[in-house]
């Protein structure tokens, strides 16, 4: 299969990000560009450890992301490919741009910890 990422459906659209998707047999494949640095750390609270537990393989397109894990850092580039390991956090820099694939069972459970804990960030409105 192939696709470029205005062939996925985008399903994200915020003033901090876009994600286009689609589902490749048991893959998840996100096309993510990021406005803002984002810091997924806080919005993996309820996760084991409160990390990331789906594993990612991905090439970034441009800018930096930050890969935590517990007691070690890496940090990806434009052109590199890298592979999150369970048990992750990251960090993505304002213009980053990435491809990712990740098992879709597994990433639908994060997310849902991921959206969950977005809304309850976010301030009431009166």
């Amino acid at each position: 299969m192939r696709a470029t990422k205005s062939e996925l459906t985008k399903t994200t659209d915020t003033e901090e990000m876009t994600i286009y998707e689609g589902t490749w047999g048991d893959m998840l494949v996100r096309y993510l560009v990021f406005n803002k640095r984002f810091d997924v750390t806080p919005y993996l609270k309820g996760l084991p450890d409160d990390l990331d537990p789906c594993p990612h393989w991905g090439t970034v397109v441009n800018g930096q992301i930050t890969l935590r894990y517990d007691g070690r850092e890496e940090t990806v580039t434009s052109g590199d490919a890298y592979y999150a390991e369970p048990g992750h956090t990251a960090i993505v820099e304002a213009g980053t741009e990435y491809w990712e694939f990740s098992p879709a069972d597994m990433m639908r459970k994060t997310e849902k910890v991921v959206t969950n804990n977005m809304k309850a960030m976010v301030p009431k409105q009166r």
